[in-house]
């Protein structure tokens, strides 16, 4: 019987991506493939007598796809970070995001500025709890793992606005990765916890809702406790997701937030978007200039802050505008009803105006209109009688 040498592609890529390793042990020589994460116990695969380390490729390239812990996320992000040239922070994370988010402010406490925190967690003891299948997250196969996430998004009626959010991530869900959403499962369950931030309260600011969320009261409350400083921010609703459903109350408060911390809003940076949906690359210029965030300020705790701080108003002045623009937000959001209602209103006088000056000319003028054409034309038939 003559072997035939069959090489599949998928194991000639596997053959490109991980390394033979040889070590000599005593007179004897052991040949493995060493690959995936070295944080967890490895899966050894012994093969019979028909066999070598090569035959379990497929499992090897299955069963260890990269799956991010929260060090090699940290790590990873910073490269980011790096590569985009962006160096000073302003984080705004929500669920998981907002987690991550603190995680980063305590390992790299230099870089983040502040944050804005939207239903967020301190620890994720909790989520390993609930989810007894846990430590095998990076093995589990992408439909499983989908039904997971999803079944976390609460199902039942919803108002139109956050049931339109809601149907926007579950279409986001459904373009995820088996790694993806192993990832992402894995550092919410693996156990972490944020410890004290060097970042002072009053550059934190809580954006939670009020109606449900699927963060547990009880995880929000202890954020709330651990930053007693940190400005507050409640949407009344907009569920899990209300920067989809309440993004303009959302945005109001992110305005808030950047402006209470020294950041002011500069239109003359911002690029217009032309409306093939397209951009054009940034101005040499605009890259030349300095970032104002480079600049530094004591921030009461932030080893990063800048002196721009100096040229903020008081805080009360601060509070007392942030209750102004939100009492505007609030009219502005509570009266789109109203101001439809004026329009209808405004409609109505208007035809009825037109309605009273046809009525007029109905019944003053048309007659005085009859009239005259009665007598021009008996005129014009006594002219001819007497021609």
């Amino acid at each position: 019987m003559k072997g035939v040498s069959l090489a599949p592609g998928d194991y000639i890529h596997f053959k490109s991506q991980v390394p033979l390793h040889k070590i000599p042990i005593g007179t004897k020589q052991w040949r493995y493939y060493d690959f995936g994460p070295k944080v967890v116990s490895p899966l050894i695969c012994l093969p019979g007598i028909a066999g070598t380390a090569d035959i379990y490729y497929k499992q090897i390239m299955s069963l260890s796809m990269k799956v991010w812990n929260h060090q090699e996320w940290i790590q990873s992000f910073e490269k980011f970070l790096d590569v985009i040239n962006v160096h000073h922070i302003h984080l705004y994370g929500t669920s998981l995001g907002g987690f991550l988010a603190q995680l980063f402010a305590q390992h790299r406490p230099r870089r983040v500025k502040s944050l804005i925190l939207s239903n967020a967690f301190l620890e994720t003891r909790s989520f390993a709890a609930a989810m007894p299948w846990a430590p095998i997250v990076g093995w589990s196969p992408s439909f499983l793992l989908k039904r997971y996430v999803l079944t976390g998004i609460r199902d039942g009626p919803h108002e139109p606005f956050i049931a339109d959010s809601v149907d926007f991530v579950v279409s986001q869900v459904e373009t995820l990765s088996r790694d993806d959403l192993a990832s992402r499962l894995t550092l919410t369950v693996d156990t972490a916890t944020v410890e004290p931030l060097l970042l002072s309260d009053s550059f934190i600011t809580i954006m939670d809702t009020n109606n449900y969320s699927a963060i547990p009261q009880q995880l929000k409350d202890q954020l709330s406790e651990r930053y007693p400083g940190a400005r507050r921010a409640y949407l009344k609703t907009g569920g899990d997701f209300p920067f989809l459903s309440r993004p303009d109350e959302v945005n109001l408060h992110l305005q808030l937030h950047l402006r209470q911390v020294g950041v002011e809003a500069r239109p003359d940076l911002v690029q217009s978007i032309p409306k093939g949906g397209t951009g054009g690359s940034p101005s040499k210029e605009s890259d030349k200039k300095k970032d104002p965030d480079d600049q530094p300020k004591d921030n009461g705790g932030n080893p990063e802050s800048t002196s721009e701080e100096s040229q903020l108003p008081p805080s009360s002045e601060i509070h007392s505008l942030d209750d102004q623009l939100l009492s505007d937000a609030r009219i502005c959001s509570m009266g789109h009803e109203d101001a439809i209602i004026l329009m209808q209103s405004q409609y109505t006088v208007v035809n009825r105006i037109l309605q009273s000056a046809c009525e007029l000319f109905i019944f003053s003028l048309l007659p005085i209109y009859v009239e005259s054409s009665y007598v021009t034309s008996n005129n014009v038939w006594k002219f001819r009688q007497l021609m």
